[in-house]
């Protein structure tokens, strides 16, 4: 029912249906990595209020997304899905928003598409290889005062590289998911940047310099091969005005 003119939105949002399928529920080591779908119906209507389709992506997924609205469209549960129409989805879409799981790699590395990545965790791993990226991560929270490190705390205490649930568990922080209001901004700014009609304030280019400053670019795994090449994605705009003190 999407018209052939119509311009749509790939969204897929990682839970632990899947693994949980293939390997079963003892295989937990990523759930750090998880988002609850519902928290994407404000940026799914506020685009589709702007005039997009979104289509919610996904093979296996715990819950379906709660909207009524006719531009939002459920493929992941509707009895549709198909591995043909998972590339073709992602090689036509306008832009896609994903938190970091493997459909991603349609939309982003083979068809170059731009894209949004949302509670992006681990910190140190986000994309980066594409100025057609713009991306937000989890917060992370101390377990026992509540208090959210700040960018650099999170590397120093070693929390920017953890790949297992079990990390963050011993360090003693959780992982907050972005709120509802902070995917609907960094959604909206990728449709303003793709229409041009994108309004810039003076000191976004100096908070975006500060974000790449404190973050390690240079860093490389263990044999030595660098995580990062040139900078080139960005990190989400209003979230950065909204959260100077988090850039220190």
């Amino acid at each position: 029912g999407i018209p052939r003119e119509a311009k749509y939105v790939c969204l897929i949002v990682r839970d632990s249906a899947y693994l949980n399928q293939i390997y079963g529920k003892s295989n937990n080591h990523h759930n750090f990595r998880d988002s609850d779908i519902q928290n994407y119906i404000l940026a799914a209507e506020t685009l589709a209020e702007r005039g997009f389709f979104v289509i919610r992506m996904g093979a296996k997924v715990h819950a379906a997304i709660n909207s009524a609205h006719p531009k939002v469209i459920d493929y992941a549960t509707n009895g549709m899905r198909s591995d043909f129409m998972d590339i073709y989805l992602g090689a036509k879409c306008a832009f896609f928003i994903a938190t970091g799981t493997g459909w991603d790699s349609v939309p982003s590395w083979l068809f170059r598409k731009p894209g949004i990545f949302v509670s992006l965790v681990p910190l140190g791993y986000i994309v980066t290889f594409s100025n057609k990226i713009i991306l937000t991560t989890k917060k992370h929270c101390c377990h026992s005062d509540r208090h959210e490190l700040s960018l650099s705390e999170i590397f120093t205490q070693s929390l920017g590289f953890c790949m297992h649930t079990s990390d963050y568990e011993s360090k003693g922080v959780d992982l907050i998911e972005n709120t509802p209001e902070e995917i609907r901004d960094v959604a909206i700014e990728m449709a303003e940047r793709l229409a041009g009609t994108w309004q810039a304030h003076p000191d976004d280019e100096a908070l975006q310099q500060r974000f790449w400053e404190i973050f390690p670019t240079d860093a490389v795994n263990a044999n030595g091969v660098p995580f990062h090449g040139e900078i080139r994605s960005r990190y989400g705009t209003k979230f950065l005005r909204k959260h100077k003190e988090w850039l220190s």
